[in-house]
């Protein structure tokens, strides 16, 4: 479930005990290590301890700290080693500008000459930064490594450098000192990142997370880190765990096979991938570039029967709410909307349905009625404030009509559904306050903000 994206199993005193220190992992639910590099040596010995463990996989670089020992042999050897089929990365190489214990031009030249190798070997780079933010993307921009992306580990920046990592295609690792005091930055960070960009790491045996702070870390403690990261997002740590494991399959090349959920769980919520068809083409769309939803596949083969998805969600009781919600639109299939609602609400659950609004258009009568009893809250995509802006946004075929009938059926539906919510994505440029005016001008009609670039 967990995935440990920086250890260092070679070094002491996990070094000679990594039966066993795999074995505790294991039994705390880590299913992925990946042991790091720091010199040629520690490269060398992390992929012998990858090749004798599933699981484990290796990275081999340089440290800052040593980078004065940068030389054409070391390179060599570096490449040599990165050629194993377990190596998923180059790295640690990067800048510490704190402790200095390499002069900063060696460093500067041994980050350089890793991301050349990274790039030749098609692999992410793993960036050790500190004290030296602005350094390290400016070098990284220079040397053009968004073409391999990679990792800024134990990360130690703010919310604006993660957001610059982003968008040169790096991931952002969270350790155990996100659970310290006086690590607001980092929190703050966490917070409005999109889940997908973060991974969770130990950075063992360094940086034990509270309540072991100040023992001896170790990947067995990386769920520690994920419910920190969990509490801070809102999440269960489930989501958490399976999002994260999910984005350091991706950033190291680990292949995975996968199942397509049609029911799927965030938060207490399950929800119902129930049609990949949809009524708009929307800008914003996150299926244009993933077909994850925090973890979850969610693009179908082919559309699930009622029985099916009925079978599929078993108790309804046992969560807050049965939310129609995938990727597509679910009131393009209403009778099987229909027929799942009933059964769901029979049982005991709670029903809701994320739409566009447009099921008039497509049904070509008032269905509104037709929920009346089955479904408990509509949470329904607004996006625009004038039927200009929805054109240039969510497009479809129905043209004109589109940006009317979206408000007729806002303005009727509170008779129909207890609970209705108009939502808009916060995307930039947005006229977010006109948004909020028109739905809150709806009688019975609440309004919500969705994150831009942060599904589920």
């Amino acid at each position: 479930m967990f995935f440990d994206s920086h250890a260092h199993l070679d070094l002491p005193p996990l070094a000679g005990a990594e039966t066993a220190v795999l074995r505790r992992a294991r039994e705390a639910g880590v299913t992925g290590v990946t042991t790091i590099g720091i010199d040629p040596e520690s490269s060398a010995e992390g992929v012998a301890i990858a090749h004798r463990h599933p699981g484990v996989y290796a990275a081999v670089g340089l440290h800052p700290h040593d980078a004065s020992r940068l030389s054409e042999d070391a390179l060599s050897r570096l490449d040599a080693l990165s050629r194993c089929d377990k190596v998923v990365a180059i790295g640690e190489t990067g800048l510490d500008f704190f402790r200095d214990r390499s002069p900063r031009d060696a460093q500067r030249a041994s980050f350089r000459e890793q991301v050349r190798l990274a790039r030749r070997r098609n692999l992410p780079v793993i960036v050790h930064d500190r004290d030296a933010h602005d350094e390290a993307l400016s070098i990284l921009a220079e040397e053009k490594a968004s073409e391999v992306g990679g990792i800024f580990h134990c990360f130690s920046g703010d919310l604006a450098m993660a957001r610059k990592a982003a968008a040169m295609n790096f991931l952002v690792s969270i350790p155990g000192a996100i659970t310290y005091r006086g690590s607001g930055a980092q929190v703050e960070a966490v917070r409005h990142l999109p889940l997908d960009r973060l991974l969770i790491e130990t950075d063992c045996p360094f940086l034990a997370p509270v309540p072991h702070r100040g023992k001896t870390n170790e990947p067995a403690y990386v769920p520690l880190v994920a419910a920190k990261v969990a509490e801070i997002k809102g999440l269960h740590v489930e989501d958490v765990a399976r999002a994260t494991t999910l984005s350091a399959r991706r950033i190291f090349r680990i292949p995975a096979e996968e199942e397509v959920q049609v029911a799927y769980r965030i938060r207490n919520s399950l929800y119902l991938n129930i049609t990949n068809r949809c009524t708009n083409s929307c800008s914003f769309c996150a299926k244009r570039r993933d077909w994850h939803v925090k973890g979850h596949l969610l693009k179908l083969p082919g559309e699930p029967s009622a029985a099916e998805v009925l079978i599929l969600v078993g108790d309804p009781a046992a969560f807050e709410e049965i939310v129609f919600c995938g990727f597509g639109e679910p009131l393009l299939r209403l009778p099987e909307v229909k027929e799942v609602a009933a059964e769901v609400k029979r049982r005991g659950g709670r029903v809701r349905v994320n739409t566009d609004g447009l099921a008039n258009l497509v049904h070509g009568r008032n269905v509104l009625p037709e929920l009346s009893g089955l479904v408990d809250a509509l949470s329904v995509s607004l996006n625009a404030p004038d039927a200009e802006t929805y054109a240039r946004i969510c497009p479809n075929r129905y043209g004109a009509a589109s940006f009317p009938a979206l408000l007729d059926f806002l303005r009727e539906a509170p008779e129909h559904v207890p609970s209705v919510v108009a939502t808009a994505v916060a995307l930039p440029g947005l006229d977010v306050e006109a948004v909020r005016r028109l739905a809150e001008s709806i009688p019975g009609v609440s309004f919500r903000l969705r994150p831009y670039d942060d599904v589920g």
